[in-house]
């Protein structure tokens, strides 16, 4: 049977929300692991695609898998329907469930194309981009939409029934506008009066750091489900403790030395991604959150800062382990 996206909210528990530069496949499979029930890569321009014929390094980096992930959905970005559904149609089978579509990225370089958030300033324009992808493939689609441009223009209700109306299975709203970027409090109304205003399933993003957050928000907003962004990065536990606190259960905090190993395990699946030069840079802001509050974490980020292999690596994250 195909995958529909209501298969996701079967399983009690969190999906990992989109983020650039970090949920790549060794982070989606971490998250998998630790009890999310799905997963969104990083977002690869359409455009970009149809144009590079797929040979673009960073992109292949992103479509990359890895045995055991769970669903996850393949984040594409981008403001002209023509280059959304060809690369549609190029990446039907690149192993994902679903597609989404980026309109809440608030990245300068981003929006300066009129792309990621600035699609919510064109409702019209942004539905046109959804019905294109969606009669491009078989594959479901969501959107991921932010509160709106900025505090005069909140109009994620209308902009998410524009999606529902486009073909849009399902609209996960991160509840800040973009104006906001990452600062600031959700504004978790914004999600509730989303849910008001479609029929598809609605995931709710912002300011989820814990399990009482997820339950909460679900409570206040009437959310389908939760997605988690920023509270993951170096926590792949938090969807442990969110799958628990679902079943009216505790799950128990990492250790420090559960933190160290993760981060271990976390640092050779991305070796096994992209080979030691790149994995060594690509782990400095991963360690770095992985050991955040730990005794001596500032001295350590300085040390795996200096490093360039992953002999050093591991040999220091051995050291701190000992040291913990």
């Amino acid at each position: 049977m195909p995958f529909q996206i209501t298969d996701l909210l079967n399983a009690r528990g969190a999906g990992l929300a989109p983020m650039a530069g970090v949920t790549d496949a060794a982070m989606r499979l971490l998250c998998h692991e630790q009890g999310a029930t799905w997963a969104v890569s990083e977002m690869l321009s359409a455009k970009g695609w149809v144009f590079s014929g797929g040979r673009n390094r960073n992109a292949q980096d992103i479509l990359a898998r890895l045995p055991g992930e769970g669903p996850a959905g393949l984040q594409l970005f981008g403001s002209e329907p023509a280059y959304i559904a060809e690369a549609a149609r190029r990446l039907e089978g690149s192993g994902f469930q679903f597609f989404d579509l980026n309109f809440g990225c608030p990245a300068p370089k981003i929006t300066g194309n009129g792309e990621g958030s600035a699609m919510m300033r064109e409702p019209k324009k942004l539905g046109a981009v959804v019905k294109a992808l969606v009669e491009a493939t078989p594959l479901p689609v969501t959107v991921k939409i932010r509160a709106g441009w900025d505090s005069h223009s909140v109009n994620a209700p209308e902009v998410a029934k524009v999606c529902e109306d486009s073909g849009a299975k399902a609209v996960a709203v991160h509840a800040r506008t973009r104006e906001q970027q990452y600062a600031g409090k959700a504004d978790w109304n914004v999600i509730r009066d989303v849910k008001r205003a479609v029929s598809v399933p609605v995931f709710g993003n912002g300011d989820v750091r814990c399990g009482a957050d997820a339950l909460r928000m679900m409570e206040e907003t009437g959310c389908d489900a939760v997605i988690v962004g920023r509270a993951a990065q170096g926590n792949p536990w938090i969807f442990r403790e969110i799958a628990a606190a679902m079943r009216g259960e505790e799950a128990p905090p990492p250790t420090p030395s559960e933190r160290v190993a993760m981060a271990a395990r976390h640092f050779e699946l991305e070796r096994q991604l992209y080979g030691e030069k790149l994995a060594v840079l690509q782990m400095r802001k991963h360690i770095a959150w992985y050991v955040h509050g730990m005794k001596g974490a500032s001295r350590f980020r300085e040390r795996i800062n200096q490093m360039n292999s992953a002999a050093e690596v591991l040999a220091a994250l051995g050291d701190y382990a000992e040291e913990g």
